[in-house]
């Protein structure tokens, strides 16, 4: 559906998006995830046409984006982070505006007008100027307008920035339902977002690609390990030697604090919980014993630290993975 290749855009001497290659799939929800000033807005305004690229393609349905922009901008939806609203008009106005410039006519025009209001939920607030809706609702209007003229993929910026914890929740449950019809494409700064959406995650940082490929399969392949953390009675300098006929274990550290010793246990085996009974059966055939056992199962933030802890020292990144927005 849609084909980036070695995508690079410089503003001046800066370098936003630095030789960006993959591939989006119709029939899913992608997230695009990465911090603020990762190059995520940057991709989307240049896979749209809005904004031109330094180097590199960008298909659209087998379309260049930069060579046939009609074509390829008819198969794409687009609501920006600043959705461009007519403060002053109805939304039915507004929509209407919309469709007309898409060249919707007629029945046609109709048609989809009552079907991007009823998806959407705006029914109840067509009439009233836009300039009087809240944040929730200005953005519902806002896609509402990306699916008008029934575009193959929906992209949308920062669809939920701004907007209270219901009015949120609201619009994940929009996402969601139009991912059973279009190809989907969202961006957003916040972990949990992503998870709770897409089947798909495109990881940006400092301008670059670091992982694309479904949240469990990321997990799967990129995340170093699982964590066990232990409290016991064992001596700290036993500890090593207690666990060595123990496998999958990568990484043990044990410190001493009082009477007790703290264990951390990292280990590359997918089921933690087979270590865990490993870890029970080694403690039952000795004197020592667990007070205390926690298990940390790797997630998808351990990935996207993981993998933004390998870009270089220079990437002054500011990770937000929390479920609040700054203006919510």
């Amino acid at each position: 559906m849609i084909s980036v290749k070695h995508l690079t855009k410089y503003y001046g001497d800066h370098l936003a998006v630095d030789d960006i290659s993959f591939e989006i799939e119709s029939g899913h929800v992608y997230g695009f995830l990465g911090p603020n000033g990762a190059g995520k807005s940057t991709t989307m305004n240049i896979i749209t046409g809005c904004l031109s690229a330094t180097d590199g393609t960008v298909l659209i349905d087998g379309h260049d984006i930069f060579e046939e922009p009609d074509a390829a901008k008819r198969c794409i939806g687009y609501l920006p982070e600043h959705p461009p609203l007519y403060m002053n008009e109805s939304a039915l106005e507004y929509l209407i505006f919309v469709a007309e410039a898409k060249g919707l006519r007629g029945a046609e025009l109709k048609q989809q007008l009552d079907d991007v209001i009823r998806k959407t939920g705006i029914e109840s607030v067509k009439h009233r100027r836009i300039s009087q809706l809240s944040k929730g609702y200005k953005q519902r209007v806002g896609i509402a307008q990306a699916l008008l003229g029934n575009p193959k993929v929906i992209i949308l910026d920062e669809p939920t920035v701004g907007l209270d914890p219901i009015q949120i929740i609201e619009i994940r449950d929009l996402i969601r339902d139009l991912g059973k019809t279009h190809t989907v494409i969202f961006s957003s700064h916040i972990l949990s977002e992503v998870q709770a959406i897409c089947d798909q995650i495109v990881m940006i940082a400092k301008g670059r690609l670091v992982a694309l490929g479904a949240p469990e399969d990321l997990q799967k392949q990129l995340l170093s390990s699982h964590e066990i953390l232990l409290t016991t009675d064992a001596p700290a300098n036993e500890i090593a030697q207690f666990f060595t006929d123990v496998p999958h274990i990568t990484e043990l550290v044990a410190e001493s604090s009082g009477k007790f010793t703290q264990v951390q246990i990292k280990t590359d085996q997918e089921d933690i919980y087979a270590l865990s009974a490993d870890l029970f059966r080694t403690f039952a055939k000795s004197r020592w014993i667990i007070f205390e056992m926690t298990l940390r199962k790797g997630n998808l933030e351990d990935v996207f630290l993981e993998l933004t802890d390998n870009l270089p020292a220079d990437s002054d990144l500011e990770l937000d993975f929390d479920d609040e927005e700054d203006e919510a």
